[in-house]
């Protein structure tokens, strides 16, 4: 078994979208003063390697913590675009992937796509009950349409739009 860390790290002052809050990881207490340690985090729900939730961009959308555990991991592949989309099966790009593919993805039934998709075609799978990743990073390093188990929980936030996650690959 291999497993394959799809994830930005998180870290203070790191790339964000242009207009997103800014990522602050602070010290607040310390083993030389508190005999345990303890940062601060604030960052957006988009921040890193992140799912959107349906309410991302439609209103009346299911929230973070109103999507089904079942949409957040299952059996996946990296995707070739000129070759079929398996049933039911997550979906990756590693590619600039458009609009164009919309009606080829959404005919596969995936639970979850991501990878380098455009906003138009992040908006649509949104529309169309599929949550979507972003900001993976290691896709090259899984073979092209070899299924793995991918697994990318988010945090369990309230009303939440997306968040971020650890996403991994587990390959046999």
């Amino acid at each position: 078994m291999q497993i394959i860390d799809l994830s930005v790290t998180i870290q203070d002052k790191m790339a964000v979208y242009p207009g997103d809050p800014e990522v602050r990881v602070e010290v607040v207490q310390t083993l030389e003063q508190h005999t345990w340690e303890l940062r601060r985090l604030s960052l957006g729900t988009h921040t890193g390697t992140h799912v959107d939730a349906f309410s991302h961009m439609h209103a009346g959308g299911k929230t973070i913590d109103e999507i089904p555990l079942q949409q957040f991991f299952g059996r996946a592949i990296v995707a070739d675009v000129q070759q079929d989309f398996p049933v039911a099966t997550g979906l990756f790009f590693t590619g600039a992937a458009g609009v164009e593919l919309l009606e080829r993805i959404v005919a596969a039934s995936p639970p979850f796509v991501g990878g380098t998709l455009t906003v138009e075609l992040e908006r649509a799978l949104l529309q169309a009950g599929i949550v979507t990743y972003t900001d993976l990073v290691n896709l090259e390093l899984l073979p092209v349409q070899v299924p793995f188990m991918f697994y990318g929980f988010p945090l369990k936030i309230r009303n939440g739009d997306g968040s971020p996650v650890r996403a991994v690959a587990v390959l046999a």
